[in-house]
């Protein structure tokens, strides 16, 4: 491998999506082997999961980083990881229920709630694990924080009420995402990779006009995600403008105005 083994371009990287590739450089792939020698990869991953992984990277190095670093020193964060992901993640597959108590934020606890598991999401804007589930006796959509979760066992459920509950659920959440398009200002044309890895965690299709010579990305979020998708407009700056969605539109305005109003003022 030399220093071009991956070329960041939109066009190949989208080529690769569509045929189900994705290339690793040698640094990562070191990378990776070097995080599956840490003690915490035992609980992160199912074991033949671990076997495989392992035997893939043995030829490859490790970073070598005990040789130099002890720790690195980094401000206080929550852990990527959550001992009830394998857990949930097992229920879910088997398409069973669960048996649920969890904690609220008024410091309650409510116990033995019983439900259907629907997915685990990992949220970018409060970097926290959370249990998206259905919640039987209410017939409503429910989404649990996992650190809140005191306990959880798996229960039956009858064969039809389990395919049936999926569709159900993803129609709820489809009913709690909205859209956006968000255009590239065709100065910043080159900096595309760049753009779209700051939406990298969102839903996106990317539509290119010719004659204008404009790209134009389309972002779906859930609703509680705007305010997240509005910092990344922000960190953007001019490259990009919100060519469609009131809301997005509203919101820039708003901050804009209080900006301008706040520098406007100083001057004075």
């Amino acid at each position: 491998m030399n220093l071009f083994e991956k070329i960041f371009n939109y066009q190949l990287i989208s080529r690769l999506e569509e045929s189900g590739s994705y290339t690793l450089t040698s640094h990562e792939r070191a990378w990776l082997k070097t995080m599956l020698a840490h003690p915490a990869a035992d609980e992160a991953f199912m074991p033949e999961t671990l076997r495989k992984l392992r035997a893939v990277l043995e030829s490859e190095p490790t970073l070598g980083l005990s040789d130099h670093v002890v720790q690195k020193a980094r401000s206080a964060e929550r852990q990527v990881y959550h001992p009830l992901l394998r857990p949930l993640r097992r229920i879910i597959m088997n398409g069973s229920g669960i048996r649920l108590t969890f904690r609220l934020k008024n410091g309650g606890v409510y116990t033995g709630h019983y439900g259907f598991p629907y997915r685990l999401e990992y949220s970018m804007v409060k970097r926290e694990w959370y249990l998206l589930w259905h919640h039987m006796r209410h017939q409503s959509f429910m989404s649990t924080r996992l650190a809140n979760i005191v306990d959880v066992h798996e229960e039956a459920i009858a064969p039809d009420r389990s395919a049936a509950l999926p569709a159900q659920i993803s129609a709820q959440l489809e009913g709690r995402k909205e859209t956006a398009i968000i255009e590239v200002v065709r100065l910043y044309n080159q900096e595309l990779s760049r753009i779209l890895y700051a939406f990298s965690c969102f839903e996106k299709e990317v539509d290119y006009d010719g004659d204008s010579d404009t790209y134009r990305i389309k972002l779906t979020f859930l609703g509680d995600e705007s305010e997240y998708v509005l910092s990344k407009i922000r960190f953007l700056g001019k490259r990009v403008r919100v060519a469609e969605g009131a809301r997005l539109q509203r919101r820039m305005l708003e901050s804009t105005s209080k900006a301008l109003a706040r520098y406007a003022a100083e001057t004075q």
